[in-house]
């Protein structure tokens, strides 16, 4: 069985648009960000697993070196708002989560596990003309890139 129902989308491609229900109980729209700020999409599997809670607290550790780079930072997952507001504030984390209850943008991404029904986890750095510049998409949703990783590729394909 495969995970995925399409590849996921890799560097060169525009960026589909969304508007997705996020932490700060306003939504967020990708486009919002054209001209503006490059963007790093970053799917995570679920709310309060461990590597989740590691990479999303790691973001917050970081969040000034993205912030420098002119990046805005939006992890999302499939959990919906309310689980996503209490892992935030359990973790005081500086980042809004974003829901993709419905499940849309993962699949627009290419990143939906259909076996599971979850995204797998993943990154994509969109710059400010909406292109994705940058993507890796983990093996499996136990794996994730180091930040100095993606900030080293924020540096090396952000213009």
């Amino acid at each position: 069985m495969t995970a995925n129902t399409t590849a996921p989308l890799t560097a060169g491609t525009v960026a589909p648009d969304f508007t997705v229900a996020s932490t700060s109980g306003q939504n967020v729209v990708l486009s919002g960000y054209r001209g503006q700020k490059n963007v790093l999409l970053a799917f995570f599997p679920l709310a309060f697993t461990s590597v989740c809670t590691s990479e999303l607290c790691g973001f917050s550790d970081d969040f000034d070196a993205f912030t420098q780079g002119n990046v805005e930072v939006l992890p999302m997952s499939v959990d919906a708002v309310p689980s996503l507001k209490e892992f935030r504030s359990k973790y005081a984390m500086k980042v809004e989560l974003l829901s993709d209850f419905k499940r849309e943008v993962s699949a627009a991404y290419g990143v939906l596990r259909e076996d599971t029904g979850f995204s797998n986890r993943a990154y994509f750095l969109i710059d400010k003309e909406g292109v994705i510049r940058w993507a890796h998409v983990e093996e499996t949703p136990g794996q994730k890139r180091e930040n100095a990783e993606i900030l080293e590729a924020i540096k090396n394909v952000i213009v």
